[in-house]
């Protein structure tokens, strides 16, 4: 079981522990009151409402200051070392370890190992166990009168404290693989609604990518047309014939990626017909952006020392070119990309001298519709969808992605990283 290990779902719910703290509370005042003014039992009776009514003023805290609705690992640390601290006191005051109401001592600690943190959870663990022996050894005789005629053996007395400590042990053994298993099922739900909408993204962006195609193929081609026209009328010119060539051939490549969104869109492309190591994946791709733009690839191959090849994937090949072409876009002038890979992992580092992802959408990049209110090239600005298209591709690959602004080339940088072990099954 992963006690260890960190999740955003350390935190309980704010209005629950309110009402448990009321219920703590009531109990607390029910029980002085009548063993004072009922049974006339003679203990610190002002002391003791005064440490209840510092449980009523943190409660109200909570209640009208703290504005969360649900209480943080750092926050439930600090009120529930309020509760233990507070019924730690009164029970000093009424008889420590021989008190029957001793027992409610651990609820706190048990509370916390279902809810938040093992680091929170053995600190509240050791404060318990240390009013436990404080109690055992100091304390208050129980009121009077009872404590006339009240004796118990030493066997007796010191059973209690044990009594305490193993049902400490078990029960918050118990409550912390119950929360871990808590926590793992929230996380996996999560991870999967995560998925659900991912899916329903891409299944939105199919019908939008069918429309575009049928509103698209009049245009390109009239393109068509226009561009065998000029290849009539510039006969004979070898530079307007080559950059007519390569309108043809562009306009060409359109409609076929067009006819595959109306007609099936996963459909394997030709582009890359066979088995390739990564090496030769990146090649074939950066050679498709040569020929159309202007500015300079620089490929570093230097820590690839893995040539095993990987099995022809359309999904991972148009999740590379999304990246790539989104540098290729936003880059002044240079486009860096990094090759790295040894017997364990491969990672792909692509770089690009722009002005790199704005700082209102950094952290949400992936997400589809993305548009900054800082750009200040509107014919730059697009949806955000090339990029959550290409991060979805890779992640349903096995891979890793993580966007940022690179410090050393100032622009855009893109991390993508593979386990080989899922890498070259795929």
């Amino acid at each position: 079981m992963k006690f260890l290990e960190t999740s955003k779902y350390y935190s309980f719910k704010k209005s629950t522990y309110v009402t448990l703290r009321w219920i703590g509370i009531s109990g607390q005042l029910i029980a002085v009151n009548f063993v004072y003014f009922i049974l006339n039992f003679e203990f610190d009776y002002i002391t003791s409402n005064i440490i209840i009514f510092l449980g009523i003023l943190s409660n109200l805290y909570l209640i009208f200051i703290y504005k969360k609705t649900q209480l943080s690992d750092r926050s439930a640390l600090l009120f529930l070392l309020i509760d233990i601290l507070q019924l730690g006191i009164l029970l000093y005051l009424t008889g420590g370890i021989v008190n029957p109401f001793v027992i409610f001592i651990i609820i706190p600690s048990v509370f916390s190992s279902s809810n938040l943190s093992f680091k929170t959870n053995t600190f509240i663990v050791t404060l318990t166990l240390s009013v436990i022996l404080i109690l055992t050894f100091y304390s208050e005789d129980l009121p009077a009168p009872l404590s006339d005629h009240f004796h118990v053996s030493t066997y007796y007395y010191y059973s209690i404290p044990i009594a305490l400590i193993i049902a400490l042990v078990f029960l918050n053994y118990f409550a912390m693989t119950f929360g871990t298993q808590s926590r793992l099922r929230k996380e996996a739900l999560a991870k999967m609604e995560e998925v659900m909408a991912t899916e329903h993204e891409l299944l939105s962006l199919g019908g939008q990518a069918a429309a575009a195609a049928h509103s698209l193929g009049t245009p390109l081609s009239t393109i068509t047309i226009i561009a065998h026209d000029l290849s009539k009328q510039f006969k004979g010119q070898k530079e307007v014939e080559k950059d007519i060539e390569l309108l043809s051939s562009q306009v060409e490549r359109c409609n076929e990626i067009l006819k595959r969104l109306t007609l099936n869109p996963v459909e394997e492309d030709n582009f890359i017909d066979k088995d390739l190591n990564m090496r030769n994946y990146l090649s074939e791709i950066i050679s498709s952006f040569r020929e159309i733009s202007k500015k300079e690839f620089i490929l570093n191959f230097d820590q690839d020392s893995n040539p095993k090849k990987i099995g022809k994937s359309i999904e991972i090949v148009y999740g590379l070119r999304n990246f790539i072409g989104n540098a290729n876009k936003f880059a002044n002038k240079t486009i860096f990309i990094n090759l790295k890979s040894d017997s364990k992992t491969t990672e792909i580092i692509i770089e690009d001298d722009g002005s790199g992802y704005p700082r209102d959408i950094i952290s949400k990049i992936g997400e589809p519709y993305l548009k900054s209110s800082y750009s200040k090239d509107k014919s730059k600005e697009g949806l955000g969808l090339g990029l959550f298209i290409g991060k979805t591709l890779l992640e349903k690959n096995f891979a890793s992605v993580n966007c940022r602004n690179s410090k050393t080339r100032g622009g855009a940088e893109v991390i993508i990283k593979w386990n080989n072990r899922e890498l070259f099954n795929i």
